[in-house]
């Protein structure tokens, strides 16, 4: 390699590595705009929630052929890109193919299995694309997934399909430079897939072979840290916040809701006054109106979703046709970030919004009927019942919105100690009728 693309090597992964640096820093202050909250037991068990789920995918393992094929993509993926370290070595150095010499005739054996899952991720992309689009899985085309949303995973499954279709043919024309002898293309050994297409570009020019061979080098890279810049803004991010957001994912039962200790509070008052305890003070408003009543694990939660759609799949409002999907409340949670962390920079953006009404509704809210489906079905540990609960108590205790019926069992709640309209001296006639 000359020194010349050298030099533009350097500045090329200067650039890319600085861009994704800066928006991981802005997603990070936007997640720490949220309420604190402390998330410091069971150690042992949160990393075991790391293997299993993040690294592991168990929760996907539900649907077998999708878990399967999600599998092969993400793991081939992944592990062919631990070339990339050789690929910016070379890069930096000048050098070309630099691991060979030390690994000797185990080299060969590295890229052929990178190789064939490189075919394995090709396979898997293509599956998923017909899935997505010829056969239109329902949960793909539900009404929250407008263009953007469907554009972007095929966005992505058409870079990845490049991107193997790069390295193999970067890894043909190389091995066909081998067994020319080309100066500067040291002999690394038969590659599994790119070796048995090799030998048909013998006759091939040498100088053809180098500009097909260093074409695909450069964009094989250029992409990848093109890739690298693309994830922060897709929700593909989810590649990098599934693990920490599964270490961090709530171990109580899911059917356990956070109290409120001023409230309840006033609820023992009512039953028991003497096990009331002291007075704390009442918050300055109650539950959720705005992102920045959320706490910063919400706001993880709503950029690591996949937008996978198995949550409101599952959800049983959902599937009778109504509003609520918990899969926008965790888009709209993550746009509205977006906005305020365009505010907090000092953008030019309006502040006239919440994620109250503006971006979820009270139809959407109310159809909830906090079943859990939405959080057991969720593969990276995302809680959507934890902000509609927030924002629902937002909408009651603040706003005092609330369909007549609930306000009546409000009112017998407070005056009766129980739903139902009778007075407390009734109550053991009640239970004896």
């Amino acid at each position: 390699m000359g020194y010349l693309q050298q030099v533009l090597f350097v500045g090329l992964f200067a650039v890319s590595v600085f861009l994704f640096v800066r928006k991981i820093r802005q997603i990070r202050r936007n997640i720490r705009l949220g309420r604190p909250e402390k998330i410091r037991d069971h150690r042992r068990l949160r990393w075991k929630m790391v293997w299993l789920l993040a690294l592991g995918q168990k929760k996907m393992f539900r649907k077998w052929i999708p878990a399967v094929l999600h599998l092969l993509v993400y793991a081939g993926f992944i592990i062919i890109n631990i070339e990339i370290l050789e690929i910016v070595l070379d890069g930096l150095t000048g050098s070309h193919r630099l691991f060979a010499p030390a690994l000797g005739t185990l080299y060969p054996v590295l890229i052929g299995c990178f190789e064939v899952l490189a075919v394995g991720v090709i396979i898997g992309c293509v599956v998923f694309l017909i899935r997505r689009n010829i056969l239109k899985v329902k949960r793909f085309w539900n009404r929250e997934m407008t263009s953007w949303p469907r554009s972007d995973a095929n966005y992505i499954l058409l870079m990845e399909i490049a991107l193997m279709g790069l390295f193999l043919t970067m890894n043909t024309a190389d091995r066909a430079l081998q067994l020319q002898g080309v100066a500067g293309y040291r002999e690394a050994g038969v590659f599994w897939i790119s070796g048995l297409w090799a030998p048909q570009w013998m006759h091939t020019t040498p100088g053809t072979l180098i500009a097909l061979e260093r074409g695909c080098w450069w964009l094989h890279i250029t992409g990848i840290l093109f890739f690298l810049n693309y994830l922060p803004y897709s929700k593909h991010l989810h590649i990098i916040l599934a693990f920490p957001n599964a270490y961090y994912g709530r171990l109580q039962p899911k059917g356990v809701m956070e109290n409120m200790p001023a409230i309840q509070r006033e609820v023992a008052l009512m039953f028991s006054p003497a096990d009331a305890g002291p007075e704390t003070g009442l918050p300055e408003h109650f539950g959720a109106k705005d992102v920045t009543d959320l706490s910063w694990k919400n706001l993880m939660d709503a950029y690591t979703c996949t937008e996978c759609g198995r949550c409101t799949q599952a959800c049983p409002a959902s599937r009778t046709g109504k509003l609520l999907s918990p899969r926008k409340i965790m888009m709209d949670t993550r746009d509205r970030l977006e906005e305020v962390g365009k505010n907090v920079a000092g953008s030019q953006v309006k502040q006239d919004k919440t994620l109250l009404h503006d971006y979820i509704t009270v139809e959407e809210l109310r159809a909830c009927t906090t079943c859990n489906a939405c959080v057991e079905e969720c593969p990276v540990s995302i809680n959507p019942l934890d902000i509609i609960l927030q924002l629902r108590r937002y909408l009651i205790m603040d706003e005092a919105n609330a369909p007549a019926e609930w306000n009546a069992m409000f009112a017998n709640m407070e005056n009766n100690g129980a739903p139902w309209k009778f007075a407390r001296e009734d109550r053991e006639q009640w239970m004896r009728s």
